[in-house]
């Protein structure tokens, strides 16, 4: 198997959940699970709870159709690690989010391997 994959587990539901670091502009890390979304197409969201203490910039605000209904995102710069490899990309922080979510836009570089009889669940 390839080394640089990141293996994910199942949650509830099979949900599927991917280990990432969270970087502050300070540059420490908060390691935590997070969710792959299918139907959510931009990097990584979060709780408007959870951005306080990262120091991101904030870029803009976006509105959306979520599967609560139209909603409006605050989009900051944040900073991820994932695979052992640092990202800048555009987080989506909004109200309500029970999961930080990985998105789509990760398939663009990354292939999604996900083989539920046998347990398998990779992002590399």
């Amino acid at each position: 198997m390839r080394n640089d994959m990141i293996h994910g587990t199942f949650g509830v539901e099979d949900a599927l959940f991917f280990e990432i670091e969270l970087i502050a502009s300070d540059d420490i890390g908060v390691i935590i699970d997070s969710m792959f979304d299918t139907g959510f197409s931009g990097w990584l969201a979060i709780n408007d709870q959870d951005i306080d203490g990262f120091g991101w910039t904030y870029i803009d605000q976006k509105n959306m159709r979520t599967a609560q209904g139209d909603s409006v995102f605050d989009i900051y710069l944040g900073k991820i690690k994932l695979d052992g490899q640092e990202y800048d990309i555009p987080v989506h922080v909004g109200k309500d989010l029970k999961e930080v979510l990985l998105g789509r836009q990760w398939l663009q570089t990354k292939q999604l391997l996900v083989n539920m009889p046998s347990r398998i669940l990779t992002l590399g």
